[in-house]
């Protein structure tokens, strides 16, 4: 069996382990999978422990000692998966055709998860000359509210690079959006449908308050992010009344906000309770609360000019891969490591518009070809 196939078989047997997030239906969680990786370390002679971070979900990391200890640097993926309901292929059978492996989680994450541990096995066995220390971390609940990375973040942070493994095409990511998702309420009073006018209809108290979103988001547009583009608004769900011959009492919407890099959760928040402020003083009549964020995350921004991104740059450039640093409009643990000032890069085999898919697969050569730069990245980054 020659190396690339190594990195394949160990992918299939990935994807062949459920671990969809507990949250979600059918969730058994990360911890078959996480003892997989786990022993993959033992096997190979790796420095390895478990980090609990949640009742029988733990983080799984490697360690590899390096010849210049004043550097460090850390490849991270996730180990979950979102749920395998309405997939229309079996989710843990993988199978290999035309080039693609097939399978819940083969692009998000599998993919890269393996490449990084047959890196990580291949960096363990090299002598290069001022090689950095080198960590590896497997997480959990990226899937649903990022707690993995962030119980790794809260105790060790001192890294020169971070590299995070998520679709992306091999192209190196150094920007992507943040997240703010939170519910508005209002309350009204019930009556029966017959004589509306002895209730407060909770429905059409929001729609002056759906209205001030809309017109706020069109000013969204003005701020244009050179790698992200637009900020974005979504007015996802809205949920009210309890049946048609009643008048509602109650009505929920739900947004879900995708900030750049100028923008933080918390005074985006903040922006998103003046505007229900506004609105409640135009009209007394509404009766609106902004709950709590339901989900936040930070933008990443990671200057193209940062050591660690020129470098990946030329590795891939050696690689005869598209080497210009990107954006992209989604979420994922790099922003966590940004937050530290670490330089931090997503990057890994498979497309995005796979990911979470009624037919999830990831390009097989892609895969090897990870596999390959994330090696180089780390044999050369002691020339940085």
């Amino acid at each position: 069996m020659t190396a690339h196939d190594s990195v394949l078989s160990t992918l299939a047997q990935l994807v062949s382990i459920p671990s969809v997030n507990p949250n979600y239906e059918n969730g058994s969680g990360e911890s078959q999978i996480g003892e997989w990786i786990y022993d993959f370390f033992k096997r190979n002679d790796i420095d390895v422990e478990k980090q609990p971070v949640l009742p029988e979900r733990f983080n799984v990391i490697a360690k590899i000692p390096g010849k210049n200890s004043s550097k460090r640097i850390v490849y991270e993926a996730h180990m979950d998966t979102v749920s395998d309901r309405g997939m229309s292929i079996d989710p843990y059978n993988p199978i290999i055709k035309d080039g693609h492996l097939y399978g819940r989680g083969a692009c998000d994450t599998k993919g890269g998860l393996a490449a990084m541990l047959h890196a990580i096995k291949d960096l363990a066995q090299h002598s290069a000359r001022q090689m950095p220390e080198i960590w590896f971390v497997a997480t959990v609940d990226e899937e649903y509210s990022y707690r993995g990375v962030a119980e790794f973040c809260d105790q060790y942070s001192n890294f020169d690079a971070a590299i995070i493994a998520e679709p992306t095409e091999l192209q190196v990511i150094t920007a992507s959006k943040g997240l703010l998702r939170f519910k508005i309420t209002t309350t009204g009073v019930s009556a029966h449908s017959s004589k509306p006018h002895l209730g407060d209809n909770a429905i059409l108290q929001m729609l002056p308050i759906i209205n001030a979103i809309r017109e706020d988001t069109i000013d969204l547009e003005l701020a244009i992010h050179p790698l992200l583009g637009k900020a974005t608004c979504n007015l996802s769900v809205i949920k009210g009344g309890t049946q048609i011959n009643f008048v509602p009492d109650h009505c929920e919407i739900e947004i879900d906000r995708r900030l750049l890099p100028h923008e933080q959760p918390d005074a985006t928040w903040a922006h998103y309770q003046k505007l229900v402020d506004r609105v409640m003083r135009h009209d007394p009549s509404v009766k609106a609360e902004l709950l709590p964020p339901l989900l936040t995350d930070s933008p990443l921004e990671t200057d193209s000019e940062e050591n660690a991104v020129q470098l990946m740059c030329r590795v891939l450039e050696t690689h005869q891969l598209p080497h210009r640093p990107g954006g992209v409009p989604f979420c994922s643990d790099a922003s966590k490591f940004g937050n530290l000032g670490i330089p931090a890069m997503i990057l890994g085999p498979g497309s995005i518009d796979q990911a979470h898919a009624a037919i999830e697969y990831v390009k097989c050569a892609e895969v090897e070809k990870a596999a390959e730069i994330y090696k180089d990245f780390a044999i050369q980054y002691h020339s940085r």
